[in-house]
């Protein structure tokens, strides 16, 4: 069992890595819920679907790097770093770039992700965009 959930969690970090949303979308459960390094809540696979389109239009280089994996029945814990650049101007530029180290936590039932929860710190990404104003 925790093989095939640790696959369903790679292929998900594999299709963040690639800012693929419709693979993400595939792979996340029709009321999968992300929770946010802030607390916040999203839920729904289109809400999602939105969000992660969003995202990736204001970071389109994020990736995740793991460096750990572990995994627990059907939970998933990764450890890393999260990177990308903020392109709220539209632009990519090394100023805006910015790594940090995250946690995350995955939830996979029946093949799907039905939770993604982010444990990093927001505070390089949130300068950038004061920044920006």
């Amino acid at each position: 069992m925790s093989e095939s959930v640790e696959a369903v969690v790679g292929a998900f970090v594999r299709a963040i890595n690639r800012q693929d949303v419709d693979a993400l979308a595939e792979l996340m459960s029709e009321e999968h819920r992300f929770v946010d390094a802030l607390g916040g809540v999203m839920q729904g696979r289109e809400a999602l679907r939105a969000g992660w389109k969003g995202y990736f239009n204001m970071v389109p280089d994020y990736s995740i790097a793991v460096e750990e994996t572990f995994c627990d029945g059907p939970i998933v814990v990764l450890l890393g770093t999260a990177q990308g650049t903020y392109a709220g101007s539209g632009k990519i530029t090394a100023e805006n770039q910015w790594k940090t180290p995250a946690a995350l936590r995955a939830f996979v039932e029946d093949g799907k992700v039905s939770e993604w929860r982010v444990y990093a710190d927001n505070e390089p990404m949130r300068r950038l965009m004061a920044r920006a104003g």
